[in-house]
């Protein structure tokens, strides 16, 4: 199963709607809050990511935001990632 890692806040609707797409998959995902911890925001940034938020990693690799995760999802491309 692939790691993935949510960079979130918990008032973001785009981070909610990434965490239920996730969550009806069946993910198991750790979930990085950058309000609770603003220093992983820099994190999230360092690692190549955008400075918006949600920001998604499969297996340490940047796929984007909320609607990059639900094209992946369309074009039938993130369950390959998920079983990588």
């Amino acid at each position: 199963m692939a790691k993935v890692e949510l960079y979130f806040a918990p008032w973001c609707p785009y981070c909610r709607r990434a965490k239920q797409l996730l969550d009806e998959k069946q993910v198991n995902y750790t979930l990085i809050d950058v309000d609770a911890k603003p220093s992983e925001r820099d994190n999230m940034q360092q690692r190549g990511a955008g400075h918006t938020i949600p920001q998604i990693f499969i297996n340490d690799k940047s796929i984007g935001g909320c609607d990059d995760l639900y094209a992946l999802e369309a074009k039938g491309e993130l369950e390959k990632l998920l079983n990588t």
